[in-house]
């Protein structure tokens, strides 16, 4: 493990570089996915295996962009993990939401469960309103809301799955943690004369944990990936790149939310006399 001063400042540094990219490219693909789905459904009957192939390319192309970006925070945590479970790059409300340094690939889950509502509901209430448009004839599979009863089944069978697997990640963070408070950590602690000083066996106590929660990063990282692939296979290549859309602009909203909320909790002066919730006080 690298001292910390200069070198943790230039790893955090790096770090955060990596995140942003990441980000940027995330939006970079959101117009690529329109720009698919778009031509797909437009030309519905003329060369639909054609357009499905290259929604089927563009989709791996993302999961492989998310791999990448997992093999970058593997190599990176293994230098300072500790920056990826509250990262200064984040908003408070992204950190609040954290676990194990991103999502969790059960969220995966809910998105692909609220899609499917919210284009359901969407459909009919066209249905009923007899809104221009509103084709009944179009082909299985054209949305989330065409999961079929199979591909229902499927993704309840992996998403158990994946909250057993995460139940089991989360017990190892909590021993983690315990283990903050275990010998020589505690010990030394007690036993010195000024706080902080510094000491070989705690160093090296410390170093020892940040190596195994980086380990644990790469291992939650490498499940939301499968995660994310798994659920993608069991899908049509429409509601593919559907669920990958929603799910970039869900994580790129987030993140702007995040920002506003923050610069107008930053704003925001409580004046004297005056609680948060703007009443005078008696």
């Amino acid at each position: 493990m690298e001292n910390k001063g200069s070198s943790g400042k230039n790893i955090e540094q790096v770090q955060e570089s990596c995140y942003h990219e990441w980000m940027n490219l995330q939006s970079e693909r959101i117009p690529e996915l329109k720009q698919a789905l778009a031509h797909r459904r437009t030309h519905e009957n003329a060369d639909a295996d054609a357009d499905d192939d290259k929604l089927r390319e563009l989709t791996q192309k993302i999961i492989g962009d998310f791999k990448n970006y997992a093999g970058k925070r593997a190599d990176l945590s293994h230098r300072c993990s500790s920056n990826y479970y509250a990262p200064s790059w984040n908003t408070p409300l992204e950190n609040a939401l954290i676990w194990m340094g991103g999502c969790r690939p059960s969220s995966f889950f809910r998105l692909v469960y609220a899609l499917c509502g919210s284009q359901t509901e969407i459909r009919v209430t066209q249905f009923l309103r007899n809104v221009d448009g509103y084709d009944s004839s179009g082909t299985g599979g054209a949305s989330l809301s065409d999961l079929t009863a199979e591909q229902l089944a499927k993704i309840n069978v992996l998403h158990v799955k994946i909250i057993d697997e995460e139940e089991k990640m989360t017990k190892k963070v909590s021993s983690l943690q315990e283990d903050a408070a275990d010998i020589p950590i505690a010990t030394v602690a007690y036993a010195e004369e000024h706080v902080g000083e510094p000491n070989r066996a705690v160093d090296q106590a410390l170093d020892k944990q940040e190596e195994a929660m980086a380990n644990l990063l790469a291992e939650a990282d490498k499940l939301r990936v499968d995660t994310l692939a798994k659920i993608v296979e069991i899908l049509t290549p429409i509601q593919g790149a559907d669920f990958l859309l929603a799910g970039k602009k869900l994580h790129l909203s987030m993140h702007e939310w995040g920002t506003v909320r923050d610069r107008r909790r930053r704003e925001c002066i409580i004046e004297d006399g005056v609680n948060p919730a703007g009443e005078e006080e008696k």
